[in-house]
């Protein structure tokens, strides 16, 4: 695993967490713990440890079958949940549609990246570039089920409904087949607002996750609204 290491300065959860994070942005593959333990320095046991640390803080997120084998380190994916990011050096699975937008405003050295997908209504294919420019052209709409204050409840299946559809038609056609209840519509162009800064420093040391007062506040600047993201209607 060639990533750069993290100063032996930097406490070894901190470490542990670039060393993922890195791993993840150079391969678009999830660090093994005897990776991790590698570039590190790290004992195999104390990875483990520092691995269960940021799965309780929500930095990472963990197989419940194997707590050895991380499963998304938020934007990226160990398993497919509906998108593909192709970059020019490598492929990852995106999250979500949210961090499968975010992805080119993280990784600076990719000019844009090439985010697929397929309507979960209709399986009808679609493809965007995504740069930090601007928005991708489009009239497909994104689509979240899970509102943000039940996120983290079951992170995997919240972050497996946030999908780009062909329309509010095909929305409204996924919810009656499924049965669920219709969440939070929104365009390409909030969707890529949303997603623009919202990981921004998470390659970088010392970096800390928003709390839901700061959370609340992006939100509400990228023009989301209503109590789906605990805003105002």
């Amino acid at each position: 695993m060639n990533t750069s290491a993290a100063p032996t300065s930097i406490h070894g959860t901190e470490r542990i967490r670039l060393a993922v994070y890195r791993g993840f942005a150079m391969t678009g593959h999830a660090p093994s713990v005897p990776e991790l333990a590698e570039v590190t320095g790290l004992a195999p046991d104390q990875v483990r440890q520092e691995l269960r640390s940021l799965h309780d803080s929500h930095d990472v997120v963990l197989d419940p079958q194997d707590r050895d084998q991380v499963v998304m380190a938020h934007p990226f994916a160990s398993v497919p949940l509906g998108f593909s990011v192709m970059g020019t050096r490598a492929l990852w699975w995106g999250g979500c549609a949210w961090d499968s937008f975010a992805m080119p405003h993280l990784l600076k050295d990719e000019p844009d990246v090439l985010v697929a997908t397929r309507c979960p209504a209709c399986d009808t294919p679609h493809a965007w570039v995504v740069g930090r420019d601007s928005p991708p052209q489009g009239d497909q709409v994104a689509h979240f089920l899970t509102p943000m204050n039940r996120a983290w409840d079951d992170v995997v299946h919240t972050c497996g409904n946030q999908r780009l559809f062909c329309s509010t038609d095909c929305v409204d056609a996924w919810v009656h087949k499924t049965g669920q209840e219709r969440g939070y519509v929104m365009d390409l162009g909030t969707l890529w607002r949303l997603a623009s800064d919202w990981y921004t420093g998470r390659l970088d040391p010392g970096y800390t996750r928003r709390d839901p007062a700061a959370a609340a506040s992006y939100f509400a600047e990228v023009g989301l609204h209503g109590s789906f993201w605990g805003l105002p209607d």
